[in-house]
């Protein structure tokens, strides 16, 4: 398991995240204010003390971990469906935010859709998108609201059964939560209430069997590490014959949440190209040889030797 608190790939994506987390913090009351990274106090030593909200901040990568899939919720049009009604065909992206944001999640789902209008690959026939709330007082109205505004977006009408916005009860948005590693906590917003959040930014792409396969942080995605996520999560099965050389090449790495060339495997690639080549070429040759009724070129130059 590896662990991220807060971290973002990008410095635009850090400062989406530090900008959020920190307006938070400010709108608290002063009774109950504290410091996004630490107040120094007064005295002989200045000493750090980190704000209990931003402890539960985190996301803790649980790669290759099932996430449950018998969790109750309601899609945008107010049925209850459960998780694993999404899975079992194709690989899944899956967010999880809540659609009363005021910044951080609307920065990550146009990133995600910015991203994916530049990956080959259509939500509802390749894969499939999945968008939690965290929120449970939020409902199906909202979710729907949420799902046309990126849908306009993403300028691909006809994708529409591949996008699922949920909402749900604590229990079962809790369940997910765990299970991806998502940390998050209960903020007062602009009123004085606890109405907002404070969390992290990432999104997760799921194999068809509901297992975790790769984490992307931030608020900004590589269309190419989404469209490698999405064939290797697939297992091969979606993408081309050169997105699948490409898979081989290429190795997602969890500490950069991103792919990395491999150059062993781009050498070993090479070497069995460069063999299958000559083997085809002698073939060809030889074949050659025959039609024109005469020994194969190598029997010829063993004659002229002897001769």
């Amino acid at each position: 398991m590896r662990s991220i608190a807060a971290r973002f790939l990008r410095p635009r994506s850090a400062a989406a995240a530090l900008l959020s987390v920190a307006g938070l913090l400010l709108s608290l009351p002063a009774s109950a204010q504290v410091s996004s990274y630490g107040d120094k106090q007064m005295g002989e030593v200045a000493v750090d003390h980190p704000s209990p909200i931003l402890s539960k901040v985190f996301v803790h990568q649980h790669l290759d971990q099932q996430i449950p899939l018998q969790g109750v919720f309601r899609d945008e049009t107010g049925a209850s469906v459960k998780m694993g009604d999404y899975f079992g065909k194709r690989p899944v992206i899956l967010a999880i935010v809540y659609y009363a944001c005021p910044m951080l999640c609307s920065e990550e789902m146009n990133g995600l859709v910015g991203a994916l209008e530049m990956v080959k690959f259509r939500p509802g026939k390749d894969f499939d998108i999945v968008a939690i709330s965290i929120d449970p007082s939020e409902g199906p109205e909202l979710a729907a609201k949420k799902k046309a505004m990126y849908l306009k977006r993403y300028a691909h009408p006809e994708t529409a059964d591949g996008w699922h916005f949920l909402t749900g009860q604590q229990p079962a948005i809790n369940a997910v939560a765990d299970a991806v590693g998502f940390g998050y906590a209960r903020v007062p917003g602009p009123d004085g209430h606890l109405s907002q959040f404070a969390h992290a930014s990432s999104i997760q792409i799921l194999t068809p069997e509901g297992k975790l396969a790769q984490y992307y942080m931030g608020v900004e995605y590589s269309p190419k590490d989404l469209q490698l996520g999405l064939v290797e999560a697939s297992h091969n099965k979606i993408g081309s014959p050169v997105d699948n050389i490409l898979t081989y090449c290429y190795r997602y790495d969890p500490d950069l949440n991103r792919h990395s060339l491999v150059v062993a495997r781009v050498v070993q690639l090479g070497g069995m190209l460069t063999m299958l080549s000559l083997g085809s070429f002698m073939v060809v040759m030889f074949r050659r040889d025959l039609k024109q009724g005469e020994p194969p070129s190598y029997e010829r130059g063993d004659r002229r030797r002897q001769l």
